[in-house]
């Protein structure tokens, strides 16, 4: 069958160009080639064939475009062609001339003429009639292979006359049509041998010619453009009747894992309240741990390290909620009041890069006071680890602190800074088909007593959501119980929580029990992109699945309601909706509290979710097999449900009684039911003829396949099945989820290709990941033609629509970028690539997960005696029928093989492995109405045997089908080998055997003992195995085989070892046996266990049609003829691999760590190792005690191995003791899977000439200012010298070191002195490199994507030496630029020209793992193998090493060569034949060595102590020594500095093994052991990467960096040399050295300790060691001087690290020179410095006392100070009382003593943490300033007004005036600039201080004048001063006002004041009033007695 389009000419054309035509069909597109220069017609003149294996359909659409050529630019495109291939269908042969349309469907002139043939199949294939074409024959999947297409791509894309395109091509095709095409195997794709004896693979080669030849016609495309798309593209619908099995077994969700949560908290900054006493408060869950209390502070610093350690499963893990709170002053006595609050759940932290949070900042909210904003913030690291993972600490260096909190939250990326509160609403509006929850005796009682008979069932919903909780009212006794009720939740958004937990719970008395569980996940549900919307679902029906039915009081499954594991049964559907309003926290009348509400909402009609249709269900039995021995001798039936529907045993089935119901007209039925009714109209009714529904087969007797399984014997009758359910049709959401999962599928399946391919190293990775790429993007933008097609069906919630919209919008995006990301796919980024693609697949399986669910799954269970034995859970989805392909479930209507498993946690583990049974079931599940072809996916050749006949207008289903068409074959499995198997034995290995299983037969393999790679070379013949169906269906899609793989025990039954399954090529009776197809291939099939791989089967399986002359038709079996092994027929010739002769030698060294065997120590260990059936056997070691190497190094033996690499059996190395009376006992094993890194390949002919290449001056050129970027540039291919353009160190160091600066930071003007420096100065700038440069690292992988667009530029160049330089200048610049790029990132700078340069230390490298990763574990010539005994652990990870497995290691090294060598390796100088390839290689007597560790420091020590902290202390053990280093245990650390060194001496081989452990000290009871790592040093001293003692980065004789190796440069250099026969060093004059045909330019000068110059050839001599890897042939990075970092491991915790050590390890050997002294690393000893504050004067600060006379305004002011850590050494100043202006004198020396440790800019305290501690902790603070102003109250507390935290490094310059100082220096402290008191010494000036008010806003609050003075503690005992204003030294007094003092102290000076000065005028009238007063009331007094007597007269 094929499709050819013959191409004649193009006319019309406008301008004059290049043209080129693109031809595509059913996906697949073909290129003509580049017509140059046309005018305005282009002859083309091309055909272009496409296989094809399904018949061309009337609708299918040929496209042909014509584009304008251009080789820079993308290609223009001139017009395209449609055309609908009806016609050609119908008349096989068509020309057609017609012109093109343009982009918008207008026609052009342009016209195009071709002629299109199609030939469909006829039986046979034939070739044209005209013989101008050459017919390829199908393939049996349909599958052809990629390399087909690479070619059909490449010739498409040569020219017209190359081969396969034309009558001339013809001869060439043939031979490519050879072997070319292949077969699928489950998911991967075969690759396919020649079947002649020519061990490589012809399309290979044949590619690669096509290649040259299109190069070489000149017309070609680049080859980087061509792609391949799958074959599936061109086979989409072949009679694919089968789908594919899923071969993990076991359900993985449900297992406990181990995790540690570790939490540090770092400091907290800006906390609401004043003058509190903060305490943190940890909590994850039910764990709640606490920081210590610091007293009086917003800002206090912790630094403590919290973990906590949890076995759950996964999902249990990641709900949980960690929260962060901080209280004030909390107490023995009182629990403290909650400032605020900060919570995420654990999975959001797990999902960061690397699994943790680093030094982010948490926003605490206050959850009773939403409005309240912001209470402050903690700085934290939070980090997860599961077992496995490894978390990359960032470096614990001297941390600046890193002020800007707003750009370091601890925020998930894209989550936004400002969140905002926000209502959750989940409404919950009824449930139904719930399940009983009571005993039926129960309920009999009570109708006995009540007389009513109730539902058994009193549910209620609970809510959980970020650490709340909400439920519903209970309903009493109800199956179908109305809530109609909302449940609301206040919580910050976006949350950090990611899912809602949904459960239906069951209310009791005694305890409530969970009925079903469903999470929300909320990313699903909403989306945050701009054109996003906010988390909404439904309203829509969720299930919810669990345990089974049937209630039972202790229901063992009961884990599965609470939503662990998968659910084994529909257990209710809940109708719900979710909806989320932002709140406005401005407005008045909100809540403010976050408690969780419940109200009541209205109802919702029963048509919003939809309109309910009647579906139908089929179902059809083809086979049971593999049924479980167990259950195998009673009857057994299978049941199928949906929903409630077909449960006939425990399924509560309101529903039913609901439909009769309805068909009775509705009794009592309410309105919800009454609106079922109208939708099932009386005509459906009718022409169902009131189906009843067959949810079950009959039962029947199993009948015995072999020893472990039964089967039951459907022959040519199989049983059907058939449901009809009613549910809303919400179909749409299942198909857009279909198609979404059908491209995922496709383009796994496509990049598992390109991973084979690039794993089996074929050719043309990328074409494949083209073509993968261009069907993903094909296909997402079909998703959107198909997806937007019903909009305004019923029930469509706003998730439908919103849900749609982004799909379409994500799809497009995602259409878009596979488009361009294949654009850029080149040979050299086919990795890249693939990643970005993976990130597709991720992508699209996130969509395609629909949140809101329609159709419950379909459960498939085996039932014996009406009990429920095992299932099987399909997918609704993957079966459900749509007339348009692409939305069909991938299952629907096709044979699955299913296997049935044990439900629950029966499941898991070894029960879970077994196979139940295994099921080839065939089902579909549509609208009712939609039946009509629902069988027509079955195998046919069946009549249906019905059980009613049908009066209605649809057929009736029937209830079994019988087969009259059977079909005899013989299968033949060929099995080959196994490797790497599970070792099921005590002794490490196992006794496998393979069992097969194919339809009801099954054999099996022999048994071979004692191996883990079984070669058993075995050919199974099954004869006579009947299948049922058609001949062609059956050969393109056979059932499938299981091979399982078990170990054999002499007692019990064997153990299970693990399963595969595999697909059988099937050959027809009228086919002939032979190429391309037959003989089979093998190939290898992953074996699964669990979910958990367990080695790999090499085997080949064909399936042969027995014709009607029976047996004698088949084809021979030609096996071996040398072999006889009885009854066992060896795999035949064809199919076996071709062998040729190998050697393997190895080399012995020696073996270590062996452990004992059954109580008794190894003492004569032999090794035996063994591939392919041959070996050797090593030496014995006589006494293993006194030396545990070999005497003989090498041996060899020789064995036959195929000649594909991939097919190389593996190697076994076994370890035996000889025990006396000739016992052998096995020690342990090692299986090498892959021989490959051990193949020898000699070295290249043209390679070897490199000496002529002339001296190649490798550039150390000083005047280069660039950042070293190792920029390689090869020369010509004839040599291997390799110019490195690198930096000369100094410029280097200058230029890295540029300090990070604040603007205006005073340029640090003083070198340091030499005599300053010591080792701690060389560490600390080397971990301020590593930052910078993992900084770097970070932005180079940033700017990959603008870099690759110039490599791809670069790339046709090829580059010859004299464009070196060149090419070594565009390096450059584009290092520069982007150094400078990193320099804007990583610093505030005002332009590059203030940066001062750093003062030059010599460097040290600090390596943030191990050396071992970085050196590639030293393993360049000695490898060490691991040695296993006993079972495998079975854990769902096996990339975990099981340690306790490991009995000990066998060191030494193999080599293999394919015979004959050739003669010139044996012939060079000094070749000694007795070590074969193994020259050079040092002997392994015994040798003595010094062994000097230098241990640094821990990190991050996992705390051992009840108080979260631990007291350590170093144990280093090697062989016998062991030191204990108890004595100086660090107190209560987490970060101990240790900085000490060890000398220990050995004796290499016996002691090799360094162990450096850290433990915690205890005063009672025995140390624990935190942690230990382990340093194999023997590989170390031997590796050619020389690790004995690191290259210091400078030579020098004197001073911190002192030479330490006792070995100078020239010394090494020269030993180097002449070990590796290379010619030199060679010492020239002006600083030059030669050595091979390398020039190294170097200095000559170095200075003594007198500083005297004297001439030397070191510094030549160490350039060369440091640029040794460049020295041709035996070149290799040497260890520099470096710091390692290695994790410390605990036995009891495997996997999970607790802490880290820095370190490094020197040996020297004894027999040359002593080296001299260790290095001191001792921990830097803190300096004592005086710190003096005067504090002069105040100025504004605000007045809060009210006067008690005069109700004036004042303020009783003093000033207090400390430095951070040390509150309880607070000083105050005397009270200036009574200011009125705000303004205090007070002449105050406070006086602060402190250690300071300069390196860390860190004080240093010791005190004891509390009266019980045992002794003085030591902490490191930041050094901070704490001023505060108080305002003194004699009767109350004193009252807080305000504070300013100096840090002491860097703070800003005090105003010179009052005036000046304002509250702009505390907001813009970023901008301005800062001083270091420890530059400046003494600085004075005002500050303001600040306070927050009611509003939480800063405001000033006074302004101190104060004056600091810094002094070493040498300098403060010459000039001692007095505290406060006292001797020596004394202040004077200040001149205060007169108003400044108490009135109760001198009663009288306050009367005279009063009297004088306040009041003075006011007593002054007072007292004239008073005297008015007085006469008058003596003038009124006196008046009436004067009045008398004048009127008397008297």
């Amino acid at each position: 069958m094929a499709l050819v389009v013959y191409l004649k000419t193009v006319t019309e054309l406008r301008g004059k160009g290049d043209r080129i035509a693109k031809v595509s069909f059913r996906g697949l597109s073909f290129y003509s080639r580049v017509l140059e220069n046309c005018e305005d017609e282009a002859r083309f003149e091309e055909a272009f064939r496409w296989p094809i294996a399904s018949k061309v359909d009337g609708n299918e659409m040929l496209e042909i475009q014509i584009f304008n050529y251009s080789k820079v630019f993308t290609n223009r495109l001139i017009g395209t062609f449609c055309m609908v291939l009806q016609k050609v269908v119908e008349e096989g042969h068509l020309e057609v001339t017609d012109t093109l349309t343009d982009d918008n469907n207008t026609a052009i002139q342009t016209s195009v003429s071709i002629e299109i043939r199609y030939q469909p199949m006829d039986g046979s294939v034939q070739v044209w009639s005209d013989g101008e074409f050459l017919d390829v024959p199908t393939d049996r999947d349909g599958m052809f292979q990629f390399e087909t297409d690479s070619l059909l791509s490449a010739h498409s894309q040569s020219s017209g006359t190359s081969p396969g395109r034309s009558s001339h091509g013809i001869p060439a095709f043939r031979k490519a049509g050879k072997g070319v095409f292949s077969a699928m195997k489950l998911g991967k794709v075969r690759s396919s041998k020649d079947d002649h004896k020519k061990g490589d693979d012809p399309a290979i080669l044949e590619a690669e010619d096509l290649d040259r030849k299109a190069m070489r016609l000149g017309g070609g495309l680049d080859p980087d453009t061509i792609s391949l798309a799958s074959v599936t593209a061109v086979t989409t619908n072949v009679s694919n009747k089968r789908s594919k099995p899923d071969i993990k077994m076991e359900p993985s969700s449900g297992r406990p894992m181990d995790y540690q949560i570790s939490v540090t908290i770092i400091e907290a900054r800006q906390l609401v309240g004043l003058n509190m006493d903060p305490v943190v408060c940890v909590e994850i869950g039910e764990d709640k741990k606490y920081t210590s209390m610091k007293e009086s502070t917003n800002c206090p610093y912790y630094n403590e390290y919290f973990v906590f350690d949890f076995h759950v499963p996964p999902d249990v893990m990641f709900d949980k909620i960690l929260k962060l709170s901080v209280i004030h002053s909390k107490n023995l006595l009182r629990s403290g009041t909650l400032v605020g609050t900060f919570k995420l759940d654990i999975g959001t932290v797990y999902s960061q890069p690397e699994h943790q949070f680093y030094h982010k900042w948490a926003m605490l909210s206050d959850p009773d006071d939403i409005t309240a904003g912001c209470k402050g913030y903690i700085k934290c690291d939070i980090a997860i680890m599961g077992k496995g993972d490894n978390i990359k600490t960032p470096h614990k260096a001297n941390e600046t602190d890193d002020d800007d909190i707003e750009g370091n939250l601890l925020l998930p990326e894209g989550v936004p800074s400002e969140r905002q509160w926000a209502r959750f609403y989940v409404k919950i509006y009824r449930a139904e088909g719930l399940p009983k929850m009571n005993t039926s005796i129960m309920a009999n009682v009570k109708k006995a007593f009540i007389g009513e008979n109730k539902d058994l069932v009193d549910p209620y919903v609970l809510v959980q959501f970020a650490g709340q909780k909400g439920k519903t009212s209970v309903q009493k006794s109800s199956y179908e119980p109305i809530w109609n009720e909302q449940i609301v939740f206040t919580e910050m958004f976006p949350p950090l929580c990611k899912r809602m937990k949904i459960q239906i719970r069951d209310s009791d008395k005694v305890n409530d029990v969970a009925i079903g569980t469903h999470f929300i996940d909320l990313r699903k549900i909403s989306n945050d992109g701009d054109k996003g919307f906010l988390p909404t679902l439904g309203p829509a029906w969720v299930n919810m699945y669990g345990s089974t039915r049937n209630y039972t009081l202790m229901d063992e499954h009961q884990d599965l309601n609470e939503g662990l594991g998968e659910g084994v049964s529909f257990r209710a559907r809940l109708l719900l909706s979710v909806a989320v309003e932002i709140l406005d926290t401005s407005s008045v009348e909100i809540m403010s509290s976050t408690d969780v509400q419940v109200e009541s909402v209205s109802m919702i009609t029963e048509s919003a979710t939809g309109k309910v249709e009647e579906l139908f269900l089929f179902g059809a039995f083809l086979e049971a097999t593999m049924i479980d021995r167990k259950i195998g001798d009673k009857p057994i039936n299978f049941e199928v449900t949906i929903g409630n529907y077909g449960n006939e045993i425990d399924g509560v089935s309101k529903s039913l009684s609901r439909r009769k119901k309805m068909r009775d007209g509705g009794g009592e039925a309410d309105e919800e039911e009454s609106e079922l009714i109208q939708n099932s109209t009386d005509e459906e009714a009718e022409d169902d003829g009131d189906l009843v529904s067959v949810s079950s087969s009959p039962s029947m007797k199993p009948v015995i396949t072999d020893r472990n399984y039964f089967h039951l014997p459907y022959f040519e009758k199989k049983p059907c099945i058939y449901i009809k359910s009613w549910w809303q049709d919400q179909r749409r959401r299942l198909y857009n989820s279909n198609i979404m999962d059908k491209i995922a599928d496709k383009l796994e399946e496509g990049l598992n290709d390109v991973q084979e391919i690039i794993k089996t190293e074929k050719t043309y990775p990328e074409r494949r990941l083209r073509g993968v790429l261009e069907e993903l993007s094909t296909g997402c933008s079909r998703f959107v033609t198909l997806a937007n097609k019903d909009q305004n069906q019923g029930g469509r919630t706003k998730l439908d629509r919103e849900r749609l919209k982004s799909c379409m919008r994500e799809m497009e995006s995602m259409s878009q970028q596979a488009k361009t990301i294949r654009s850029q796919v080149k040979r050299n980024t086919v990795r890249d690539k693939l990643k970005a693609a993976m990130n597709f697949l991720q992508r699209l399986r996130f969509l395609a997960d629909e949140p809101q669910h329609s159709i419950p799954d379909v459960f498939i269970w085996m039932m014996s005696n009406n009990k429920r034995i095992a299932y099987a859970r399909i997918p609704s989805k993957d079966i459900l029928y749509s007339i348009v392909d692409e939305e069909m479930g991938k299952d629907c209507g096709k044979v699955k093989a299913c296997f049935l498993r044990l439900p629950g946690k029966k499941g898991f583990g070894p029960a879970g492995w077994t196979v139940q049974a295994k099921l080839e079931v065939y089902l579909w599940l549509g609208l009712n109405k939609q039946r009509k072809d629902f069988l027509s996916g079955l195998p046919s050749g069946f009549e249906e045997k019905k059980a009613v006949k049908g009066s209605g207008l649809q057929p009736v289903p029937p209830i079994s089908l019988m087969y009259n068409m059977k079909q005899v074959f013989q299968l033949r499995a060929h099995m080959y080998q196994a490797r790497s198997l599970f070792a099921a034995d005590t002794s490490g290995l196992s006794d496998p055997f393979a069992r097969v299983f194919f339809s009801t037969h099954s054999q099996v393999t022999e048994v071979l003992n004692e191996t883990l790679c079984p070669t058993w070379d075995q050919l199974l013949i099954f004869d006579n195995v009947e299948l049922y169906g058609e001949v062609s269906e059956l050969r393109d899609d056979p059932p499938i085989i299981v091979i399982e793989i078990y170990d054999q025990d002499t007692v019990g039954k064997a153990d299970f070892i693990g399963r595969t399954f595999a697909k059988p090529l099937t050959k027809m009776a009228d086919e002939h046996y032979g190429p391309p197809r037959f003989p089979a291939q093998l190939e290898y099939y992953q074996i699964y266990r669990g979910n958990c791989t367990a080695g790999e089967l090499l085997a080949a399986f064909e399936l042969l049609q027995l014709g009607p002359a029976g047996q004698t038709e088949l084809p021979p079996i030609d096996g071996p003829a040398d072999c006889d092994r009885g009854p066992i027929m060896p795999v035949p010739l064809g199919i076996r691999p071709v062998l040729s002769r190998y050697r393997i030698e190895v080399l012995f060294w020696g073996l270590r760590e062996l452990k004992r065997i059954n109580l008794a120590q190894v003492d004569r260990p032999r090794v035996d190792i063994e591939c392919a059936g041959k070996g050797v056997q090593s030496a014995l070691i006589q006494n293993y005690k006194k030396n545990p190497n070999f005497n003989t190094l090498v041996k060899w033996f020789e064995v036959d191995l195929p000649e594909n690499e991939l097919l190389h059996p593996p190697l076994n190395i076994r370890v035996v003791d000889c025990r006396a009376f000739g016992r052998y006992t096995l020690v342990g094993s090692h299986a090498v899977t892959s021989l490959r890194k051990f193949i020898y390949i000699p070295p290249d002919k043209k390679a070897k000439d490199w000496a002529n290449a002339g001296d190649i001056v490798v550039n150390v050129d000083p005047d280069t200012n660039v950042k070293k970027m190792e920029t390689v540039v090869k020369l010509e291919a004839t040599s291997d010298a390799v110019v490195k353009i690198d930096v000369n160190e100094d410029d280097k160091d200058k230029e890295r070191k540029k300090k990070k600066k604040k603007k205006g930071e005073d340029p640090e003007d003083e070198e340091p002195d030499e005599s300053m420096l010591d080792w701690w100065s060389k560490y600390f700038v080397s971990i301020e490199t590593m930052m910078e440069n993992l900084r770097a690292q970070e932005a180079v992988w940033a700017e990959a994507e603008e870099r690759e667009d110039l490599e791809n530029a670069a790339d046709g160049a090829e580059i010859r030496a004299d464009d070196a330089n060149v090419k070594g200048a565009k390096i450059k610049e584009k290092t520069k630029v982007k150094s400078s790029k990193l320099k804007k990132k990583n610093q505030a700078i005002d332009g590059p020209e203030k940066k001062t340069p750093k003062s030059r230390v010599d460097e040290l490298v600090v390596y943030h793992k191990e050396l071992e990763s970085e050196f590639d574990h030293f393993e360049d010539w000695l490898h060490t193998f691991n040695l296993y005994r006993g079972k495998a652990g079975d854990d769902d990870d096996t990339t975990v090493v099981d340690d306790d497995r490991i009995v000990g290691r066998f060191k030494g090294s193999l080599c293999m060569y394919k015979l004959p060598l050739s003669e010139e390796f044996t012939r060079e100088t000094g070749f000694d034949p007795n070590m074969g390839m193994f020259q050079s290689i040092p002997h392994n007597d015994p040798i003595n060595v010094l062994v000097r560790i230098y241990v640094v420091r821990a990190t991050d020590l996992h705390p051992a102590d009840i108080n979260g902290k631990a007291d350590p202390y170093i144990v280093i053990k090697l062989g016998k020594s062991e030191v204990k280093d108890k004595e100086n245990y660090i107190s209560k650390q987490l970060n101990p500095v240790f900085g000490k060194s060890f000398d220990i001496e050995a004796t290499f081989p016996m002691d090799s093994m360094l162990t450096v452990s850290v433990y915690d000290w205890d005063l009672v009871g025995t140390d624990d052991l935190i942690g230990e790592t382990k340093v194999d040093l023997e590989n170390r001293y031997y590796s050619k990467h020389r690790a004995t003692c690191g290259l210091a980065s400078h030579y020098s004789l004197h001073g911190y960096n002192m030479w330490r190796d006792p070995q100078k440069p020239t010394q090494i250099l020269t030993k180097l040399c002449k070990e590796g026969k290379v010619d030199g060093p060679h010492y020239g004059p002006g600083g030059k050295v030669k050595v091979s045909n390398r020039v190294f330019l170097g200095t000559t000068e170095i200075e003594d300790e007198n500083g005297l110059k004297k001439q030397t050839e070191e510094h030549l001599a160490l350039t060369v060691l440091k640029h040794w890897e460049e020295i041709p042939r035996v070149g290799c990075k040497l260890v520099p001087e470096h710091v390692e970092t290695r994790p410390l491991l605990n036995p009891d915790k495997p996997g999970i690290e607790q802490g880290r050590i820095e370190m490094w390890v020197d040996m020297f050997p004894l027999d040359v020179p002593a080296p001299g002294p260790a290095i001191d690393i001792s921990p830097r000893k803190p300096k004592r410095y005086e710190l003096r504050v005067i504090i002069w004067n105040t100025d504004e600060v605000i007045l809060e006392d009210d006067d008690y006379f005069t109700g004036e305004k004042s303020s009783d002011i003093f000033v207090r100070g400390w430095l951070k850590g040390q509150q309880e050494d607070k000083q105050d100043t005397d009270v200036h009382y009574h200011s009125l202006t705000g303004e205090g004198n007070f002449n105050w020396r406070y006086v602060f003593p402190f250690d300071y440790l300069m390196a860390e800019e860190k004080i240093v305290i010791s005190k004891r943490e509390s009266l019980f501690s045992w002794d003085e902790t030591e902490y490191k603070i930041p050094a901070r300033l704490t001023l505060q102003v108080w305002d003194a109250d004699h009767f109350s507390a004193d009252d807080f007004l305000g504070a300013i935290e100096l840090d002491l490094n860097r703070f800003l310059r005090g105003a010179k005036t009052a005036k000046q100082c304002s509250i702009d220096m505390v907001l813009n402290e970023q901008e301005l600039p800062t001083i270091s008191i420890f530059k400046q010494k003494r600085v004075k000036g005002w500050w303001p201080f600040v306070a927050r008010d009611e509003n939480d806003e800063l405001q000033l609050t006074g302004k101190v004048e104060a004056e600091l003075h810094l002094m070493t503690a040498e300098e403060a005992e010459k000039n001692p001063v007095g505290l406060g204003r006292n001797e020596p030294d004394p202040l004077e007094k200040p001149n205060r006002p007169d108003t400044t003092f108490l009135w109760f102290l001198s009663p009288l000076k306050a009367i005279r004041y009063l009297v004088c000065n306040r009041y003075k005028w006011l007593i002054i009238k007072i007292v004239l009033a008073l005297l008015l007063l007085i006469m008058v009331g003596l003038f009124l007094y006196s008046m009436p007695g004067y009045l008398v007597k004048k009127l008397l007269g008297a």
